[in-house]
């Protein structure tokens, strides 16, 4: 895989680590930069692998632009708090464009595997809720946002559990370990911003999103759909 994108892995790699480096030095610039370039770069290469041919790539491709969107919001949360709430509503039109991508792959052949989807669905349940109430006594207003945000991720996490059998494995391992690193990624974030801050907290939510959202990509570039149900 390593090899086989291999120009890609360096460009990104770069950016990774510019985005990194952000971060210690303290240069809102280099952020500037690097945290939209992360996407920018997604983008590209999804677009230029895949020609965006068939709904599950332009679904992928969309929720991108919406990560995007939320990446340069939440630059701009420093001057105002309120660019946080934009933000978030940015990333949950991700997390739903991707649902609704990894829901074309399940419905075409909605019939496989039957327990692996009861295993997901009470493994995300019992992780979802258990943050959430985890969470709740620090959240004040933001008790409903922040449920609808866990409940759409981990819907998430469920329906790329939901591709087994029905994608290549390549494909559906690597999206698989994307939503569950976006999942870590998020958790990070509500952990540092709701309960107690922590240092480097910024370190390791970035470096585990841009893992996420590398992996979703590049399973979506590798995916190959075994079942053609309409």
């Amino acid at each position: 895989m390593l090899k086989k994108y291999l120009g890609f892995n360096l460009l990104f790699a770069l950016i990774f680590i510019l985005q990194i480096a952000s971060g210690f030095v303290s240069s809102p610039y280099l952020a500037y930069f690097s945290k939209p370039a992360i996407v920018i770069s997604l983008l590209v290469m999804l677009a230029l692998s895949t020609r965006l041919k068939g709904r599950f790539h332009k679904r992928i491709f969309m929720g991108l632009v919406c990560a995007l969107a939320g990446d340069v919001l939440l630059m701009y949360t420093i001057k105002d708090e309120s660019f946080f709430i934009y933000g978030l509503a940015a990333f949950l039109l991700c997390h739903v464009f991707y649902i609704s991508a990894f829901y074309l792959d399940f419905k075409s052949a909605p019939e496989l595997d039957k327990k692996g989807a009861r295993i997901a669905i009470l493994c995300c349940a019992i992780v979802s809720i258990s943050f959430y109430f985890f969470l709740r006594p620090h959240l004040g207003v933001m008790k409903l946002p922040v449920m609808i945000y866990v409940l759409v991720i981990s819907m998430m996490v469920m329906m790329a559990c939901f591709r087994n059998q029905r994608v290549n494995k390549s494909s559906f391992r690597l999206i698989l370990f994307g939503a569950i690193c976006f999942t870590f990624s998020d958790s990070i974030l509500a952990y540092n911003k709701f309960v107690a801050p922590f240092d480097y907290a910024g370190t390791w939510i970035m470096a585990s999103y841009m893992v996420a959202q590398y992996l979703i990509t590049i399973g979506a570039v590798e995916r190959k759909l075994l079942h053609n149900k309409p």
